[in-house]
């Protein structure tokens, strides 16, 4: 438009240029001033414009922008919610739901199908935790009376069936600690209803009344969730630091703050461990020996069950092989204010 407008002026200017003027030079000057005065004019007029529609461009661009963002934060919001339950969701929480109102549009129809898929995520993850923890009731009874029976009828035995006896309660004890361990990991990995506040120093001193050798350096480190899993997971370290270590007998156990968190962190020598390995040895039934049925001592279970009760309290856990041997386990915990 500002191009037209100046093409428009230059004919004009061009035309008053060549207008017929009185004859003598005093009629070539007043010529030549008018056609001097025309061109500024013409020049003042393009400025006027330009500048003008700098600026009406300038206001819509930011118009348009605001209002662009305006509609795409109402158009988009939906889409946030549903974005952000996602990213939210774990086992702990699979009760929340979008619950989307407004019309009966496309975003509401994938909120809907979102909600009914949580609804048979849901109903299939606790029929399954119902089944662990029943089969495992169920189990722990005869296993029970099994071995109350072996005590019982094998009190008195010739000495070539004794080992033959210690055997057979060896393994009934394992299994009896396997059922065990599948308990308290179906309660690990359930939703946390009891949170109250603990420490994570004053439930170490308690577990390691049964490890006076332990190397310790216990302060308050304050958090909320469950005293007995958050104890069971301490209680697990332990017991794992103790199993796979070496003649040297060396178990430390610190609790303390840090990174917004209240943190325990245990250690222990033993034997050389990958980096690779370090990530497989929280996955149920995994030992670092890599036997899965001859050991007796354990059922592969207790690191698997610490990072599912870390899970369910939103903490992280950390494992890094020392040098020299070993394993040190840092599980971090939220803080009082934001568990």
């Amino acid at each position: 438009m500002n191009l037209l407008l100046s093409s428009a002026l230059g004919v004009s200017v061009s035309v008053s240029g060549r207008a017929p003027q009185a004859p003598g030079a005093q009629g070539e000057v007043d010529q030549e001033v008018v056609f001097q005065g025309d061109l500024q004019l013409q020049y003042e007029v393009l400025r006027y414009q330009w500048v003008a529609t700098a600026v009406i461009i300038a206001a819509l661009t930011v118009v348009s922008v605001i209002l662009g963002w305006w509609l795409a934060g109402r158009v988009l919001r939906p889409i946030h919610s549903v974005t952000s339950t996602a990213r939210r969701l774990s086992l702990s929480n699979l009760h929340e739901r979008i619950a989307m109102q407004g019309p009966d549009d496309e975003l509401k129809e994938l909120a809907d199908t979102f909600d009914d898929m949580l609804d048979r995520l849901e109903r299939s993850t606790d029929a399954q935790r119902r089944f662990a923890a029943n089969a495992s009731h169920e189990l722990k009874t005869p296993l029970a009376l099994d071995r109350a029976l072996l005590q019982v009828a094998f009190g008195e035995l010739p000495e070539e069936l004794l080992e033959a006896r210690d055997e057979l309660l060896a393994s009934n004890s394992r299994q009896h600690r396997l059922i065990d361990g599948l308990l308290m990991l179906a309660a690990a990995e359930h939703t946390l209803t009891n949170a109250e506040p603990v420490d994570l120093a004053d439930l170490a001193r308690r577990v390691l009344c049964e490890y006076p050798g332990a190397t310790v350096d216990l302060s308050p480190a304050l958090t909320s969730g469950d005293p007995v899993l958050v104890e069971r997971l301490i209680a697990n370290l332990v017991e794992n630091a103790e199993k796979y270590n070496d003649q040297r007998r060396f178990i430390a156990v610190r609790t303390g703050t840090g990174d917004g968190g209240a943190v325990v962190t245990v250690e222990n020598t033993g034997q050389e461990i990958a980096h690779e390995v370090v990530p497989s040895l929280f996955e149920p039934f995994r030992r670092l020996t890599g036997d899965r049925t001859e050991s007796v001592s354990g059922a592969g279970l207790g690191l698997s069950i610490v990072a599912a009760i870390t899970r369910v309290h939103g903490g992280t856990i950390d494992a890094v092989p020392r040098t020299g041997g070993g394993l040190a386990v840092t599980v971090r915990l939220p803080d009082r204010g934001s568990a």
